[in-house]
C-alpha cells in the first residue's frame, strides 16, 4: 500500500466504512433528506429566477438582518434552501448532494437538519452582530450588510462538512475546509464569508461539547471498572 493509500484510508477510512453499508443496501431510499433539499433548492432557484416568483422567494425564505428577528426566525427553515442568484446553483446542488448525503448516512436524517440549521442561525445571528459592531471593528460589517440576503445553504453545508470531519477523524479535511473559509474571507471580505466562518465556530463549539461528554463518559467508566486506584 503507497503511502498516498494508507494517509487517505487513515483520514477517510471511518467515513467510508459508515456510508458503504446503508448506501450499498437502500442506494438513493438511505438519504431522503438529501434527494428532497436537492430539488427543493432546484425548484426555489428557477422560481427565485422568474419575474413573477422572485418577490415570493424573498418574503418566504429571503433572510435580511434588517428583517425583524421574528420574521428573520420564521423565514430561517425555507432560507436553508434558497441559493444565491448570483453564483452557479449546479454547484450548490452538488454540495447539498454530497454533504447532505454523508451526513444523513452517518449521523441520521434529524440530527444532519438539526446541525444545518444551526449553521444557518449561527450565520443568521452573527450578520445582525457585525452590523452592530460596524465596519472598524475586525468582527463588525458595514450597514450596508443589512439589506443583503444570508448565504443559504452554503453555511449549512460547511458547518456539517466540519462536523463530519470531527466526528470521523478526518481532521485534515475539516483543517481544508477551515482554511479555504478563512482565505475567501482574507481574499474578499463580505456578508457571505463571515457567515460562513460564525456557522463553523458554532460547530467547533458544538465538537467541544462533545469531546468534553466523551471524556467525561470514558472516566466515569474507568472510575466505575472496579479496579483499584493506581498508586505511586
Amino acid at each position: 500500500m503507497t503511502t498516498l493509500a494508507r494517509w487517505a484510508r487513515a483520514e477517510w477510512g471511518r467515513l467510508y466504512t459508515a456510508v458503504r453499508g446503508p448506501l450499498a443496501e437502500r442506494r438513493w431510499r438511505a438519504v431522503p433528506l438529501a434527494v428532497v433539499a436537492v430539488c427543493l433548492t432546484a425548484v426555489l432557484h428557477l422560481v427565485h429566477g422568474q419575474a413573477w416568483g422572485y418577490q415570493f422567494v424573498q418574503n418566504t425564505g429571503g433572510v435580511r438582518a434588517v428583517d425583524p428577528l421574528w420574521l428573520a426566525l420564521l423565514r430561517t427553515p425555507l432560507s436553508l434552501f434558497v441559493p444565491a442568484l448570483d453564483l452557479p446553483v449546479w454547484g450548490a446542488l452538488v454540495q447539498i448532494l454530497l454533504v447532505f448525503g454523508i451526513a444523513e448516512l452517518c449521523l441520521g436524517r434529524w440530527r444532519t437538519l438539526a446541525l444545518a440549521y444551526v449553521a444557518t442561525l449561527a450565520g443568521t445571528l452573527y450578520a445582525r452582530l457585525g452590523i452592530r459592531l460596524g465596519p472598524h471593528s475586525p468582527l463588525g460589517l458595514p450597514a450596508s450588510d443589512a439589506w443583503v440576503v444570508d448565504t443559504g445553504p452554503s453555511a449549512a453545508v460547511v458547518g456539517l462538512a466540519v462536523f463530519l470531519g470531527w466526528r470521523y477523524r478526518a481532521y485534515v479535511t475539516a483543517s481544508v475546509v477551515i482554511a479555504a473559509m478563512v482565505f475567501e474571507v482574507a481574499l474578499k471580505e463580505n456578508l457571505a464569508g463571515k457567515e460562513h466562518l460564525a456557522a463553523i465556530m458554532a460547530v467547533l463549539v458544538l465538537c467541544g461539547v462533545g469531546e468534553l461528554r466523551q471524556r467525561r463518559s470514558r472516566d466515569r467508566a474507568g472510575s466505575g471498572s472496579g479496579a483499584p486506584p493506581i498508586q505511586s
